[in-house]
């Protein structure tokens, strides 16, 4: 009966759409089975026509003027007040204050792996995947500062069942179930350049995640934001899945949001030649924030101080401090960050009904980005750290941000460790688990305390897969 009281507001939305111009997504309707009406129909239902127009009159007009740019102000790799502020962090790290939010919404299409990218394989050794690294640093983080910081994973419809499910198949990574809290982020119809809706198939509109800015809604709509509330949250760590190298929940950069009041921070690193592909932080028309590096024109690509280092050079690393609070007010009355539009390859139907996967961009996706909410903090702390020990994320299937150059990473970082020790490692990969050792610090104490001979599980040797 709810089907066909649905069917029967199809007038109404047909109205509609004709007057939003947009009732070409109707044309195969007639030939559709009862069951593709009902989820057709559920989908546009979905869909916020008046945030739609929006988005193709955004979609349809010109860029803005370019922005004026600033370099930010950067707290150094070697800063004075580091133990002030990695105590305050400890401090708030055992008080059970802290929460992590990861973003894990990708399908891994530029790796060329049709599964969630958490799942893929980065372990030079052992082959442990990004989840099951993260999931280590959790669980150490846990046991160093006896506490027990939940872990929100926002997925995307298109994975979350395969995440749920890995999550499952690997018993959480032997973290409590309580603690691990996963929710969708939204989903965004894409248009062609003359802003009509994209279909895919007869029964479906072309969707594609809002963006990692979406998770900032998406924590209250999920109720995610109220759970943290109730846990006595104060601060969220945020991260992105595909960074390998992460130092999470550092409390280092917790301490010193915490130390300036802030209500969002961000970690960035130097970039290492004026045309690398990372986005920039900086003052935009005098708001903090990030501008893509598609959006540098080449005077600020490659201007440089008196010294010679480059002046744009704050590298963004999608790390971030959130204060509890702050989120809630951005979005208590269904705030969302501003929407960017990117042209992008869509399979779409033809004119015969036929699904086409185009060689050009053929239409706009339109997304939101975290470090926008940057402008609307208050205060905010924007820490340099170091690129080899923080700083690896997971992009192409090879070349830079690829599996090989991760594994790399991950085998340099341990193998200075060793090195530090005076270890003399041979030719062999070396990989050491987070819950063996979380840093150098810890490593060192680990041989002191001659545990790395007592706890063999926590080192791995040999060729890389």
């Amino acid at each position: 009966m709810a089907a066909e009281t649905k069917i029967h507001n199809i007038k109404d939305k047909k109205d509609k759409l004709i007057y939003a111009g947009q009732e070409h997504i109707l044309k195969y309707y007639d030939k559709l089975s009862l069951k593709q009406r009902e989820d057709l129909l559920s989908q546009i239902l979905s869909i916020d026509m008046s945030l739609v127009n929006e988005l193709i009159a955004m979609g349809m007009t010109a860029k803005e003027p370019h922005p004026h740019l600033e370099p930010p102000c950067i707290i150094p790799i070697q800063d004075k007040r580091y133990q002030q502020a990695k105590g305050k962090g400890e401090e708030a790290l055992k008080d059970g204050r802290i929460a992590c939010f990861v973003v894990a919404g990708g399908q891994s299409t530029r790796l060329g792996y049709n599964l969630p990218k958490g799942t893929f394989e980065v372990g030079p050794v052992s082959s442990k995947s990004l989840f099951q690294y993260h999931a280590e640093k959790i669980a150490a983080m846990n046991n160093r500062y006896n506490t027990n910081i939940p872990w929100y994973i926002m997925t995307s419809k298109e994975n979350d069942t395969q995440t749920r499910d890995f999550f499952q198949r690997h018993d959480f990574f032997q973290l409590q179930t309580k603690d691990v809290i996963f929710f969708e982020q939204g989903m965004l119809p894409a248009i062609d350049f003359d802003g009509k809706l994209i279909m895919d198939s007869p029964d479906h509109i072309a969707m594609s995640p809002n963006g990692h800015g979406g998770s900032l809604l998406g924590l209250k709509e999920s109720g995610a934001l109220d759970d943290m509330r109730r846990r006595g949250i104060k601060e969220i760590f945020y991260f992105q899945v595909d960074n390998a190298l992460v130092k999470i929940a550092d409390p280092v950069f917790i301490g010193y949001h915490l130390l300036e009041k802030a209500e969002m921070s961000t970690k960035v690193v130097s970039k290492i030649r004026p045309d690398e592909m990372v986005g920039v932080v900086g003052y935009i028309n005098g708001r903090l924030g990030v501008i893509e590096y598609t959006e540098l024109n080449d005077e600020e690509r490659y201007a440089v101080n008196a010294d010679g280092s480059l002046r744009f050079k704050a590298g963004n690393t999608a790390i971030h401090m959130l204060n509890v609070e702050f989120v809630h007010r951005l979005v208590r009355d269904g705030f969302h960050l501003p929407y960017h539009g990117a042209r992008k390859k869509i399979p779409s139907l033809d004119k015969h009904g036929k699904l086409q996967k185009p060689h050009e961009p053929n239409g706009i996706k339109f997304e939101t980005f975290i470090f926008d909410a940057l402008r609307y903090a208050k205060h905010s702390v924007v820490m340099e750290v170091n690129r080899k020990e923080e700083f690896s994320p997971l992009k192409n299937i090879s070349g830079q941000d690829s599996p090989e150059t991760v594994r790399h990473d991950l085998i340099n970082l341990y193998t200075g460790w060793c090195k530090a020790v005076g270890l003399e490692i041979s030719d062999c990969p070396i990989e050491i688990s987070p819950l063996f050792a979380m840093d150098s610090d810890e490593f060192v104490q680990r041989i002191i305390d001659k545990e790395l001979w007592t706890q063999p599980e926590g080192l791995y040797i040999g060729s890389t897969g």
